[in-house]
């Protein structure tokens, strides 16, 4: 008994109106001792509030289970780097109108401290409310408790009800992107979000089937043997050559840890490698991911199996990076004994000195003799920023000068690349995934691999 009663009182918390009328009634007692017609209305208006108080505590207090409250997230999943709408639903079971104040207890990934919603309830009435989160890591967001803070018209008191509500979510790679590439590459429109439209060069088809002569077939397929024997002009009707072999390797190393906008270069790195993958499996390659950094991290071999797509994701759900130094060495050894057949091998690292290239550069020497080797690396903007600024003072000048020698390098690096015959992507981390795409259909449309 004494313990309900308890639980009860700890529900019960004092509003900002009930402080301001007992300020007002505390100032109207004083003033009663030099002013004594104050003292009976004052003394009524005390009796006043201490029946308006019982009165609004009976009418929140006498259901056990006043409101209630769920989540309902859009998807199953949270989508990192992306926003990811989630449903709060609430319900009141009062008989009049109230007032509501929800506290939802976030994860402390996305370090929201101010999350606030308020609204009103009529008699019985359940609203919905859409909020927005962004996540910009990866692994299990656990929200916590539902605070709901309900009040009366009298609000005098608030009844504080916390719902039980416990609510993980795993974030993974952004799939929110993933899937808007899926639609546009599902319906060759690819060129909408930037990817280049690019001329064959050369032949790098298969043989599909014959099938009878239309109107712009090209008259050099003509096949006269079939021809003969169907007595009807026949063509041999080819396709792109399928089932080459895509790699995505993402260096986990601590150079990939560096932050831009919210996320690391690893995130970004990792967001795209599902987006290629994904494009390279409608194409009806075959799509797989290496992780490494000073060893082999992870490996999904190539495959255009259904669920590969779905192995490819958990592979990437967890990847992160040990802040050790990346073995180009590690990666040689592994592509070379393990990756026997002719890939394209898309390289997400990055370089910030032509020093730090040169170090690795006969590494992936002796990989491009063997394999399709595509080295992506990113663009500080930071630096472009800090270069398109006015220098107003002698440090400043300073600055720009380091600046413009290290802008200077990473535009040296594709230089070196290209001279050794290593294709790269320099590019912004925003738009990592557009430039990436766009060299892997540029490689794809000129038979490179």
């Amino acid at each position: 008994m004494f313990k309900k009663i308890w639980n009860i009182i700890k529900q019960v918390r004092p509003t900002k109106r009930l402080y301001w009328v007992i300020f007002i009634l505390i100032l109207v007692f004083i003033l009663a001792f030099n002013f004594s017609v104050l003292y009976i209305p004052a003394l009524s208006a005390l009796w006043l509030m201490l029946l308006a108080f019982i009165a609004d505590a009976l009418f929140l207090m006498r259901h056990k289970q006043p409101v209630n409250a769920w989540r309902v997230p859009k998807y199953k999943r949270l989508s990192n780097g992306d926003v990811n709408t989630l449903t709060l639903h609430v319900q009141s079971f009062y008989a009049f109108k109230i007032s509501i104040d929800i506290i939802d207890e976030l994860p402390f990934q996305v370090q929201i401290r101010n999350f606030k919603i308020s609204t009103d309830l009529n008699s019985l009435q359940e609203r919905h409310f859409n909020y927005d989160l962004k996540p910009t890591e990866r692994g299990e967001y656990h929200f916590g408790k539902i605070n709901l803070f309900v009040r009366s018209k009298l609000c005098f008191i608030e009844r504080h009800v916390k719902i039980e509500d416990p609510f993980m979510m795993a974030c993974y790679p952004s799939f929110i992107r993933l899937r808007q590439f899926e639609l546009l590459a599902i319906s060759n429109r690819l060129t909408d979000i930037g990817i280049k439209r690019i001329r064959r060069v050369g032949n790098s088809t298969e043989f599909e089937q014959i099938k009878e002569y239309v109107t712009g077939d090209d008259i050099r397929t003509i096949n006269w043997k079939a021809t003969a024997r169907k007595s009807a002009l026949m063509v041999n009707h080819y396709r792109d050559e399928r089932s080459q072999h895509v790699y995505c390797v993402i260096d986990m190393g601590r150079v990939m840890k560096m932050p831009f906008e919210g996320l690391s270069l690893l995130d970004y790195s990792i967001n795209a490698a599902l987006v290629i993958d994904h494009v390279a499996w409608i194409k009806q390659d075959k799509p797989g991911v290496i992780g490494f950094s000073n060893h082999i991290d992870f490996k999904v071999k190539t495959d255009n199996s259904g669920d590969q797509l779905l192995r490819i994701q958990e592979a990437l759900y967890n990847a992160k990076t040990n802040f050790l130094e990346t073995s180009y060495e590690t990666l040689f050894s592994h592509v070379r004994q393990k990756i026997t057949q002719r890939s394209l091998l898309l390289l997400f690292t990055n370089f910030e000195t032509v020093n730090a290239l040169r170090r690795q550069m006969k590494y992936l020497r002796k990989i491009s003799t063997q394999h399709v080797l595509v080295v992506i690396f990113f663009e500080n903007t930071e630096l472009k920023d800090l270069l398109a600024a006015k220098p107003r003072s002698t440090f400043e000048i300073y600055e720009q000068t380091i600046a413009q020698k290290f802008d200077y390098e990473k535009r040296q690096i594709t230089k070196e690349l290209q001279q050794y015959g290593i294709l790269s992507v320099y590019t912004t981390p925003e738009k990592l995934t557009i430039n990436a795409l766009n060299k892997y259909l540029e490689i794809k449309t000129r038979g490179l691999i």
